[in-house]
């Protein structure tokens, strides 16, 4: 039995309207039963906060359940299993699973999957860079965009943990030109400097159709979009005949107490024969085998690299899903449970 038996929580105890407030959440602390017959326990290092948390927090239809109040909030976590009445798992395995923001899970067996540890990883690039997060990337990019060599790629948000790997992947696979745009001076250096993108720009210096423009002076193939608003805006303009957009998220929409205007160029799509796919990972979970192969072979050789922002303390992960939603994040967000 674990020395602990206590888990600490994070619940939704009311509907956000617009931006998410600490009075939202409730810290909760549980008491673990026994093990039953079949089931483990595992102290969680990391739990991941994403974008797509903030849909869940709304009581509307959506491709996932919204949260209910009350009860915790689920999500990417890894940790180490340190009690175990199953036979298929044992103590001390590593596991990633989807049971979210507490420091102690106990499930059955059948929601973790064991993953092998990798010298000189952290394990919290089973939230990141080695699971779906990059996973997104890549189905976006090779599968949803159709990327071929050759295209000019762009990509919004790119500093965060999806865009950092688009950029990433589409310089592997030989595109062109990789464009980025990123939140501050610091991130737009990171774009250029470690992440290979061959041009970038900082979008809180406005205009940012001016600014897409003159880092693509030719147009641009693919755009991966993780913000929407004026940045799908600008890709709607720059995009060449033929152009496909992958629409992975529209971070800049999801606190609006208020419907967003949409793109006004809309026409666009239409002229220029372009083709704009929204997806959701979850339906692309087939090429997961194809991408731990590539991604693994990326890490080795150095050909990828990647950022972590790290907020210290279960307690703190509401903080940290604000700060992820304001930007403040370089690569992946994750909280470490237990050091």
């Amino acid at each position: 039995m674990a020395a602990s038996s206590t888990s600490t929580q994070i619940q939704l105890a009311a509907r956000p309207t617009g931006w998410p407030a600490d009075g939202d959440f409730s810290n909760v602390r549980i008491d673990l039963s026994d093990l039953a017959a079949g089931e483990v326990r595992v102290a969680n290092e990391f739990i991941s906060v994403d974008p797509y948390m903030r849909g869940r927090m709304n009581d509307v239809k959506s491709y996932a359940p919204p949260y209910s109040l009350g009860e915790t909030m689920t999500g990417g976590a890894v940790g180490r299993v340190v009690a175990s009445a199953s036979d298929a798992i044992k103590v001390g395995d590593v596991v990633v699973h989807q049971f979210g923001w507490r420091d102690l899970v106990q499930e059955d067996a059948a929601g973790f999957r064991v993953v092998p540890e990798v010298p000189g990883v952290p394990l919290s690039a089973y939230l990141g860079v080695l699971g779906m997060t990059a996973l997104t990337a890549y189905v976006g990019l090779l599968d949803v965009a159709a990327f071929k060599k050759g295209d000019t790629v762009f990509v919004s948000g790119a500093a965060g943990a999806v865009g950092s790997m688009v950029g990433q992947i589409a310089r592997l696979k030989g595109a062109k030109r990789v464009i980025g745009s990123a939140g501050s001076p610091e991130k737009v250096a990171l774009l250029t400097e470690k992440y290979g993108f061959d041009a970038a720009f900082n979008y809180r210096d406005g205009d940012i159709a001016g600014q897409l423009a003159a880092a693509a002076p030719d147009g641009i193939d693919v755009y991966f979009d993780n913000v929407g608003g004026e940045h799908l805006e600008a890709a709607l303009a720059t995009l060449n005949d033929g152009g496909r957009a992958a629409l992975c998220g529209a971070i800049s929409i999801y606190n609006n107490t208020e419907a967003a205007a949409g793109p006004r160029n809309m026409a666009n799509i239409i002229g220029r024969g372009l083709t704009l796919k929204g997806f959701i990972v979850g339906n692309y979970v087939q090429h997961f085998a194809e991408f731990s192969a590539d991604m693994a072979g990326w890490l080795a050789s150095g050909e990828v690299v990647f950022d972590e922002t790290v907020v210290d303390g279960i307690d703190h992960a509401v903080d940290a899903f604000l700060g992820l939603m304001r930007g403040e994040n370089t690569g992946k967000m994750v909280v470490r449970t237990h050091s």
